[in-house]
């Protein structure tokens, strides 16, 4: 496979859900996404979140992704200002990002911190790999929310940005997020109907106004 090849090859199924929008301006959009939804145009899909918004908000720009099957919260750039200056504050860490995970087993500890360097499985794409020796540095917080029946609720920050950094952290601790086709063993897999892994909440600077903005969102499987 050529490395530089930025298109998706997985063709999932369509995704009938909406996208919500939560925030709207001259210069940013934020929505919810669904689960089951792309962020950005595949090379063989290209029913996305983008795609979907373009139509009502013309110049529509991502600053960030989300993993297909993850859901939650996003913004996008609506201004050549706001490009600039989100892709400036994702780049130096100054945006908060937070999710909330249903993963099999009860986690022990009520919080701690994952330290794990992470690489691309070049030969088994999309996924990646910890890797001590090779891999880019890869850090993410967890803090139990909830413990119930055979899973835990965290609420995860990561400190790093790393694709797929979440569910790569939780199986190596041997919590696989429920749901998960690429990293769960059977047993966490079969627990859930979807990936359980929902971008909770997103709190940045507006790029003209200086402004706090934040945001929160809620999702099904926080509840059992």
């Amino acid at each position: 496979m050529n490395k530089s090849d930025p298109y998706t090859h997985h063709v999932p199924p369509p995704c009938d859900e909406p996208v919500i929008v939560c925030h709207a301006d001259e210069d940013l959009l934020v929505v919810e996404k669904p689960a089951g939804l792309l962020s950005v145009p595949g090379r063989y899909v290209k029913d996305c979140v983008i795609q979907r918004m373009a139509a009502q908000y013309p110049g529509v720009t991502a600053v960030h992704r989300l993993d297909l099957d993850t859901s939650g919260l996003m913004v996008f750039a609506l201004s050549k200002l706001a490009v600039r200056d989100l892709n400036r504050q994702f780049r130096e860490r100054q945006v908060n990002k937070q999710y909330v995970a249903r993963v099999f087993g009860h986690v022990e500890a009520d919080t701690g911190v994952i330290d794990l360097p992470m690489r691309a499985d070049w030969e088994n794409r999309p996924r990646q790999v910890v890797d001590r020796e090779g891999g880019k540095p890869s850090v993410t917080r967890f803090e139990v929310d909830s413990r119930a029946g055979t899973s835990t609720l965290l609420r995860l920050v990561p400190v790093t940005g790393r694709s797929h950094q979440l569910r790569v952290h939780l199986a190596a601790i041997d919590h696989p997020i429920l749901g998960c086709d690429l990293y769960a063993h059977p047993a966490a897999f079969e627990l859930a109907d979807r990936l359980c892994l929902h971008a909770s909440h997103l709190s940045f600077t507006h790029p003209a106004s200086g402004q706090l903005m934040s945001f929160d969102s809620r999702c099904d499987f926080t509840v059992l």
